[in-house]
């Protein structure tokens, strides 16, 4: 690994050009960069005497333009009528079959957009068979689901509502429900002129989710030119999140989210532990293919320290052990632990804030 406090100015692109070109199959390309870590151009590749100093808005723009990992942009415009009643559907347990789970139970904002759980918990206390992915930056994702079934956010709105073990509903039966309370139906005909259908709760709730973005993460004020905004070890983290190869799969503004890839590239993460499950198949369900088999959506890495248990399955308890167990299976390496604690500072500076705090 190259000195994380060397100034990379010279060839220390080259592991980064190398770990880009191992993304699935090249179907999923990305801009490379010859910048591994912005923060250090900027700081040791500045001229002397500004290393502190926050850098010129056009070097940051042509540096962030060539990087692989993005800010999150701003939130697009959005109707203010469809907003609130997206929110208000989102918390309503009314929608599921016995009037006990709402959008929001397997989905906390209060718990980093998930319930923190292994599996999550449906109806009558039915126990889920996959691990909630949180609903924050869900926008940024290029498909929903951990195994990619819906390609978007109104899509995948709907899926929890008539999964039995989720809301247990149906979609006549939730209709029925909004259009018996008077509010709703004001509130719909504020916000949609065709009233209460079905589409306009899957858009509502869709375009509710597009404003639950995460800006201004101490990462991203380091991207744009801020190079006080990570502390030495976090700055260390993410040389070592480049050089050992992880941003090959977690890149763009999701830092994940945009493309697909097989879980044990480097081992048979599965037989390892054993107990396999339908789940487990992944985008296998999907298109029956066989390459798809343990193929998933790669998770954004966004606000990973709120988001604890970690993969479709839940397993590792800390953000520590999604480290190590993503180094062997993705990786196979073995890392140290000043390794491990390095990525695993990078990865909290990538909680964000939410109506003006951190996450």
């Amino acid at each position: 690994m190259a000195n994380a406090r060397t100034p990379p100015c010279a060839g220390g692109g080259q592991a980064l050009q190398s770990s880009l070109s191992h993304t699935a199959g090249g179907k999923y390309p990305i801009k490379s960069s010859p910048l591994p870590i912005l923060g250090f151009l900027l700081m040791a590749c500045a001229p002397s005497g500004r290393q502190q100093e926050v850098a010129e808005p056009l070097a940051v723009a042509a540096v962030l333009d060539a990087s692989p990992i993005q800010p999150v942009p701003a939130i697009t415009q959005l109707d203010p009528a469809q907003l609130a009643l997206g929110e208000r559907l989102f918390n309503d347990k009314g929608l599921s079959k016995d009037g006990t789970v709402a959008c929001a139970s397997c989905h906390s904002l209060e718990t980093g957009g998930v319930d923190r759980m292994r599996t999550s918990i449906g109806i009558g206390g039915a126990v889920g068979p996959i691990n909630a992915p949180s609903v924050f930056n869900s926008s940024l994702n290029f498909v929903q689901f951990w195994n990619g079934r819906s390609d978007s956010l109104e899509d995948q709105a709907g899926g929890p509502l008539t999964a039995g073990a989720e809301m247990g509903n149906t979609w006549p039966v939730a209709l029925a429900t909004l259009r018996a309370d008077a509010s709703y139906v004001s509130e719909f005909g504020k916000a949609y002129p065709s009233g209460v259908t079905e589409t306009n709760v899957r858009h509502a709730i869709a375009t509710f989710e597009r404003s639950l973005v995460t800006p201004d993460a101490p990462f991203d004020r380091y991207l744009r030119g801020d190079t006080t905004a990570l502390s030495e070890q976090a700055a260390a983290g993410y040389q070592n999140f480049v050089d050992f190869g992880c941003i090959a799969c977690h890149q763009g503004a999701g830092i994940g989210g945009n493309m697909y890839q097989k879980f044990g590239v480097m081992g048979d993460y599965f037989s390892d532990r054993g107990n396999p499950t339908e789940v487990d198949l992944g985008r296998f369900l999907v298109t029956g293919a066989e390459a798809d088999r343990h193929v998933f959506k790669v998770p954004s890495l966004r606000n990973v320290d709120r988001t604890a248990p970690y993969f479709h399955d839940g397993s590792a308890e800390t953000l520590e052990d999604a480290i190590g167990v993503m180094a062997r299976y993705q990786l196979g390496r073995k890392l140290q632990d000043g390794d491990v604690a390095e990525l695993a500072a990078f990865l909290r500076s990538l909680t964000g804030t939410y109506q003006g705090r951190s996450l």
